[in-house]
């Protein structure tokens, strides 16, 4: 398989280590780069030549937040297109409505056992995001 690059910001950071330890364990060959908070984040992908096959996105963070780094992300030419999945702790439906309306491409609530947190990570890797369209029915990842 070719190279898979994951861009992954959080401001937990147990939360980027077991992200990456689940990345770890997966045998394929994936590029995981991995942000403490949302400003690093962005300040990353602005100086980056390697563009992210996609994008990991928590929504409680100081600071621009997830919905607000999404907001800029869909806002901004050269990163629009990139693939964005909310990962968070919530599952309020007010906030999957408004990530999937904001232009969110999937929603997945952190998963606790390593297990479900590899399944959300290949999930994401398999989707075809060029012809993915998300709607309330596919939006949502179940583990």
């Amino acid at each position: 398989m070719t190279d898979f690059t994951i861009f992954y910001t959080d401001d937990d950071e147990d939360d980027l280590c077991i992200f990456a330890d689940a990345v770890e364990s997966i045998p394929q060959n994936i590029n995981l780069q991995t942000y403490s908070g949302s400003q690093n984040f962005l300040n990353a992908l602005s100086d980056s030549s390697v563009v992210p096959s996609v994008i990991f996105l928590d929504l409680n963070m100081p600071g621009k937040n997830g919905f607000d780094v999404l907001e800029e992300l869909r806002k901004s030419d050269d990163k629009k297109d990139i693939p964005v999945v909310i990962y968070s702790t919530s599952s309020e439906p007010g906030n999957i409505e408004r990530c999937l309306n904001l232009g969110a491409n999937c929603f997945i609530t952190k998963p606790v056992l390593m297990s479900d947190i590899i399944k959300a990570i290949e999930h994401a890797m398999q989707i075809d995001w060029s012809k993915f369209i998300p709607n309330r029915s596919n939006f949502v990842f179940k583990y």
